[in-house]
Formats: structure tokens, C-alpha cells, sequence
């Protein structure tokens, strides 16, 4: 039983499904294998041909061990758990257990060698081993973009039936569709007794919850998703895995304390049964500093490699459209407090006043105001956004503290003025340039998708997360996927 760390929060009752699905896991993994084994021979020859090329000599004992190495590499990431199926295309858990598998063998190596007194060549410890994990780490790294595509077009997906209420059901259907790369499609829904069998945006209702161990052998599913409801407690949930166990059928299961995950879940035994606990959310202490300044030190970092390009910028958008090339606008930070973004002007110059005129036709629902033509935009700032480039200028409001590299989307007054108690949450925390909406949509998100992937934000931040969501940020800009 795990907490895992992707879109909802669950516990995971692994299993091998004897499925369809099972086969391409298989088949993928094999290819892991493969794949692994040639980084690990390319940066043996490599290492050795380096030698030969200056001149060394190599014993055949010194090639036959570098060799020796290269076949445990597979095996070495194998205890480490990086071919595990849970670990397949998403989350960081399967370029962890690279970096462990490999840190590992290279550490046995080493002090191996030191123990047994053994002469071995430092190049396969120094180069070699190092070499190979970094090769090993751009392979899976490429495996896991083709993995996404192959998923984005319906293929290598799992098959899963969703239990719980009609809303509960819709929502998970729609998150999966928009992310595929999770590699699960809701292919049946069981619903409480007396809830109707009528589809759930297409997905079709053959039962209620006693009926989970039937339909998931109707529809051949690959696994179960348990959505928090009162109906299902532990006894009822308990019966279910057992009912699902002959089949080795993957059960997940989300509580509902929904987008708290990672470092902040524990479980803990306490008189004999298992509790989740959560911890608080840092917004002050150590860590937090040290995020302030990663976002200082990178900003000022960022404005003395980009001051040309931006004068550039501000020139061409002088030079098309009548005036200025920096546009202020009052946006509310943490703890509600007001300061003024600067960013390039990307609209005509009375944009405020037809944007009065334009509100019926607003594309956008909830509180945001958003048009896929808008036809205050000019030419260049319609490529300016496209691109982010327009954001550029908030480097100075993060070097002055007013934003973060990564955060909420900094919303207007009118905005904050319509926020629900829940949604002020967003606020404890300085907004950001880019954030997980930046890396999941932009403007193709819904209001309560924006509003879900920022409190989730809020909730689970970490520098790491800042350095992920930073690096899917230049693909998510380079793709212009959903600027408008």
C-alpha cells in the first residue's frame, strides 16, 4: 500500500494485470532493459576508446570488467526500481530510481575496490559509471516523450473503472481525457445504488458499487478508481480488494483530502492502525528563504542575459503602434498586498476601456475575462504572446520580491474581489511568472481547473517543483500550447 504523488492523491494496491495492458508494460520494459544496457556498453567504449586515443595501455582484464559492469548496469537499476510499472511516464520516481540504481552500483564499485585492495582503472568510477547514468537519463527521458505520444493517440493506455458519485466520475473522466500521458481511460463508471445508469460523457453506468468485481470483468479493466465517498468505508473498501484480488486488478483509491501530496503524507501506525498524517504547508523558515533567493539570484541572472533582446523588444513595439512599451497594471500579491506588474504592451492603448465593451463576448468562465480573437491585440503583441514574451518585464517585479519565478497567476483586484474563502488560498504565497497552469493549458483551462492546479500549487510547493515546473515551462513556450 503507497500514497502516491500524481494528479489526485491515492493509495495504490499494486498488481499485475493479466490483461492487454500487460503486454505492452512488458514490452516496454524489455526495450528499458535494452536500451539501458547500450548506454551503459556506449559509455564503457567510450571511456576505453578515450584511453587508447591517448595513448594508455589497457589490459583485456580492465575491458572484460568495464564490460562486466556495463551487464550489471540493468540489474543494479533493477534494485533500485526503475522498472517498475507504476514508475512508466509520469512523475519523478522513475528518474530517481536511475540516480539511486546507478549511485549505487558506483558506490559498490568503489568501495569494493578499496576494501579488496583490487587495482582498478579510476576511469570507470569517475567516467564510465557517471558517463552512463547521464545517457541512461536522457534515454528515459526520450522513452517517456514517445510513451506521451503514443498515449495522446489512445494507445498503451490502462483500462479503469471509476466508483463513486456522477460528479466525482465526470471530473476524473475530464482530467484524464485532457491529460492522457497519465496513461488511464475511464471506460465504465459504477454509481450508488437508486444513482440511474444513464453515460457520464460518454462513459457508460453498468452498475453500483456492489457491482465493481463484474464490471471490471465485463469491460476487461485494468484497474479501479475508488473517488472519496461516505457510501465506501474501510470495511467496504477492504471486501473490494479482496473481490479484485484473484484478478490482480490495480486498486486506487483517493481520500478525500484531495491535492496534498509528496513529503507533506505519512503514514503512521498509531494504536494498531495505519493513519495518513499531513503535515502544514511551509510559508516561512528556512526553505522559503531559500526560495526567495533562487528566485532573486535567477531573475537578476535572467535580465543581464535577456537586457538585449527585451530593448529590442520594447523598440518594436514603439516603432508599430502608438505608445509606450511597457505596460503597468495593478495585480494583488501575497496577503492580498497590490503592486504593479510591468510587462510589454501587447494591446492598443485604450485596451481598458473597449475591454467594457467587450464582456459579452467573454470565451472564458469564472471570473477571468478571455478571447481567442481579441481584437485589442496588435500584430506584434499577438506574437509577443504567443511566445511569453510579453512576461519578460515581471523579472524586475521579481527581483524587487513582488512575484516568484513559479507560483499562482497573479490575479486583478476585480478578480480577488469575486473570490470564494477557498480560492483566496491562492494568496498566501507571492504569484508567479509562470506556475502549473503555465505547464498544463495556459488559456485553454477552465476557471476551476486554474483555480484546482494553483491551490494544488499552494499546497504542495518545494523548490524541486519550482525547478520541474521552470524546465516544462520552455517546452510549454516553445509549443505556444494555449496562448491567446
Amino acid at each position: 500500500m503507497r500514497v502516491g504523488t500524481e494528479e489526485h492523491a491515492v493509495v495504490l494496491f499494486d498488481g499485475v494485470s493479466r490483461s492487454a495492458s500487460s503486454i505492452w508494460t512488458r514490452s516496454y520494459a524489455r526495450i528499458l532493459v535494452a536500451g539501458d544496457l547500450a548506454c551503459a556498453v556506449l559509455a564503457c567504449e567510450v571511456v576505453l576508446g578515450i584511453r587508447l586515443w591517448r595513448g594508455a595501455f589497457i589490459p583485456v582484464t580492465e575491458v572484460i570488467f568495464g564490460l562486466g559492469l556495463a551487464l550489471a548496469w540493468p540489474l543494479a537499476l533493477a534494485l533500485g526500481g526503475a522498472y517498475r510499472r507504476r514508475t512508466h511516464g509520469e512523475g519523478t520516481e522513475e528518474f530517481r530510481a536511475v540516480f539511486e540504481g546507478g549511485a549505487g552500483l558506483t558506490a559498490a564499485v568503489a568501495i569494493g575496490a578499496y576494501a579488496t585492495q583490487t587495482s582498478i582503472a579510476r576511469s570507470f568510477v569517475m567516467a564510465m559509471l557517471p558517463g552512463a547514468l547521464v545517457l541512461t537519463l536522457v534515454f528515459r527521458h526520450r522513452m517517456r516523450k514517445r510513451l506521451h505520444r503514443r498515449r495522446a493517440s489512445g494507445e498503451y493506455m490502462r483500462h479503469v473503472v471509476a466508483v463513486g458519485h456522477r460528479e466525482s466520475v465526470l471530473d476524473l473522466v475530464m482530467q484524464l481525457r485532457r491529460q492522457p500521458y497519465h496513461g488511464m481511460a475511464v471506460v465504465a463508471a459504477c454509481l450508488p445504488p437508486g444513482a440511474g445508469k444513464s453515460d457520464i460523457d460518454g462513459v457508460p453506468a453498468l452498475g453500483d458499487f456492489s457491482d465493481v468485481p463484474e464490471v471490471v470483468a465485463k469491460v476487461k479493466a485494468d484497474a479501479v478508481a475508488i473517488l472519496a465517498c461516505p457510501e465506501l468505508d474501510g470495511a467496504a473498501l477492504r471486501r473490494l480488494a479482496w473481490g479484485l484480488e484473484s484478478d490482480r486488478i490495480d486498486l486506487f483509491v483517493a481520500p478525500a483530502l484531495m491535492d496534498v501530496a509528496g513529503p507533506r503524507v505519512s503514514i503512521r501506525p498509531v494504536a494498531g492502525m495505519p493513519l495518513l498524517h499531513v503535515e502544514h504547508p511551509e510559508f516561512t523558515g528556512t526553505r522559503y528563504w531559500v526560495k526567495n533567493l533562487f528566485d532573486r539570484c535567477g531573475a537578476g541572472l535572467a535580465l543581464l542575459m535577456l537586457s538585449l533582446p527585451m530593448l529590442l523588444i520594447a523598440g518594436l513595439i514603439r516603432a508599430t503602434s502608438p505608445g509606450p512599451a511597457l505596460f503597468r497594471q495593478v495585480r494583488v500579491g501575497k496577503d492580498g498586498k497590490e503592486f504593479d506588474v510591468v510587462k510589454f504592451r501587447t494591446m492598443v492603448n485604450d485596451a481598458e476601456r473597449l475591454k467594457k465593451q467587450l464582456m459579452p463576448e467573454n470565451e472564458f468562465d469564472g471570473v477571468l475575462f478571455k478571447m481567442r480573437n481579441d481584437p485589442r491585440i496588435t500584430r506584434v503583441g499577438a506574437f509577443l504572446r504567443r511566445y511569453s514574451l510579453d512576461e519578460l518585464p515581471q523579472l524586475l517585479n521579481v527581483l524587487r520580491g513582488e512575484m516568484s519565478l513559479v507560483g499562482p497567476r497573479p490575479p486583478l483586484p476585480d478578480e480577488v474581489r469575486q473570490y470564494g474563502v477557498d480560492v483566496r488560498r491562492r494568496l498566501v504565497v507571492k504569484p508567479g511568472m509562470t506556475g502549473l497552469w503555465q505547464v498544463s493549458g495556459r488559456s485553454d483551462l477552465s476557471w476551476e481547473e486554474s483555480v484546482r492546479l494553483d491551490l494544488r500549487y499552494v499546497e504542495n510547493w518545494s523548490l524541486f517543483l519550482d525547478l520541474q515546473i521552470l524546465w516544462k515551462t520552455w517546452s510549454a513556450v516553445v509549443h505556444a500550447e494555449g496562448a491567446y
